[in-house]
């Protein structure tokens, strides 16, 4: 049980990148949705074969108070059947934080998750791709692209997680098949984040490639230079290859910032602003954003903390905040190589999260128990953890003590 629970664990890591390209139509919905809940029902009979749990952590304590606190929201919302939805939709992506902490047991298990991880990254950057070169989306002169059934935003987003996640696979990997899908995925992931022409996702992804930039130096800088030299050649003839069109796009983004609206996002914020003034303490009740700001039904706020604000209000915020911060202390935690790379996917989280509602979304869930899983093995196993993400065993000439940080 414990081998196929951690199976559709690392499945359920590999669907969530791509999830909305494989949907089934109701009521079984998307490939993730489908995993998530196969997990969860493996889970069940693996705790009571165990007749324990694992002794909950702070940041599973807080979301399950999050949780509770918008199913809570039910009783004073202003729209019941939509944040009944919402609640549902809530502890379906958030059950993660929990089955992670419950089921990872070793390095192995966060490796086997990372790689997951990366590898529907790479599924995500080539079904953009190919969603660019199709016949239809030439012929209509598209300006920007994505995989089916996602979000530009949204993929260029999760495309931006893996380029750190993938440089430190290169980095402590021993089979060169792995390093070599995990280095191969930056320049593919780039040229499907530039087909996006998602400005946001771009800016994050610059983040994202200096943090991987930090990691290689840290590793192994002569081996970096060499890396660094393969991949701008690369990316430079990635360029020639993208639409002028999404590369304007993509570089207007100093002017929408200086003299635009962000999309007419300013305008969402302002709205939602006037929204808190009315109810400031508890909210309007899960997923309510888009009434409560008088905004078009399915509008979101393009902005976590300003959602999660109107919707929970600032008692909501504080348990939001109280579990970034105890992700932040997760990554601390750890050591070394692991630390700069889940760092730096943290970083591009909150760089995204300005500009997009993410509490809401699969990803950033995921990611936050990774962070957390990573956060306790240090603490529970810190010799093996630093074998397996030191990046020396591929040297045994190397000393680890450089690792130790």
């Amino acid at each position: 049980m414990q081998k196929l629970t951690i199976a559709l664990l690392m499945l359920y890591a590999f669907a969530v990148p791509w999830e909305y390209s494989l949907d089934l139509g109701e009521p079984l919905g998307n490939v993730a949705r489908i995993l998530g809940i196969l997990l969860l029902l493996a889970v069940v009979p693996l705790m009571l074969m165990r007749r324990q749990m694992r002794a909950p952590g702070m940041m599973q304590w807080l979301v399950l108070a999050l949780g509770l606190y918008f199913a809570c929201s039910y009783f004073w919302t202003m729209d019941p059947q939509t944040t009944l939805e919402k609640v549902r939709a809530y502890f379906q992506v958030m059950m993660v934080v929990w089955i992670a902490w419950e089921v990872a047991e070793t390095p192995e298990h966060l490796r086997g998750a990372l790689r997951a991880v990366v590898a529907g990254c790479w599924v995500l950057a080539v079904l953009t791709v190919f969603s660019y070169a199709s016949a239809g989306a030439m012929a209509v002169e598209q300006i920007r692209f994505v995989a089916e059934g996602m979000d530009p935003n949204d993929v260029a987003r999760f495309l931006d997680f893996g380029f750190p996640l993938a440089t430190l696979l290169f980095a402590t990997e021993e089979r060169w098949s792995v390093r070599v899908m995990a280095i191969g995925y930056v320049p593919v992931g780039l040229m499907a984040v530039l087909l996006t022409a998602s400005r946001g996702g771009f800016s994050a992804g610059l983040a994202a490639l200096l943090g991987s930039a930090i990691l290689l130096v840290s590793w192994r800088p002569r081996a970096a230079a060499a890396v660094f030299a393969g991949l701008t050649v690369t990316a430079g003839a990635l360029f020639l290859f993208v639409p002028a069109v999404s590369l304007d796009r993509v570089g207007s983004m100093p002017q929408e910032v200086c003299m635009g609206s962000l999309n007419n996002r300013l305008i969402i914020w302002t709205a939602g602003w006037h929204a808190v003034a009315k109810a400031p303490w508890w909210g309007y009740g899960a997923g309510t954003y888009a009434a409560a700001a008088g905004l078009p039904p399915g509008d979101t706020a393009h902005n976590t903390v300003m959602a999660v604000l109107v919707t929970g209000g600032v008692a909501g915020l504080a348990i939001f905040t109280a579990i970034a911060i105890a992700v932040g202390w997760a990554v601390v935690r750890t050591t070394g190589l692991l630390r700069i790379a889940l760092g730096t996917a943290l970083s591009v989280w909150a760089i995204t999260s300005m500009v997009g509602s993410l509490e809401e979304n699969r990803t950033t869930w995921l990611l936050f128990g990774i962070m957390a899983v990573a956060g306790r093995l240090a603490i529970e196993d810190r010799y093996s953890m630093m074998k397996a993400f030191s990046g020396v065993q591929m040297d045994e000439a190397r000393q680890p003590a450089h690792a130790v940080g």
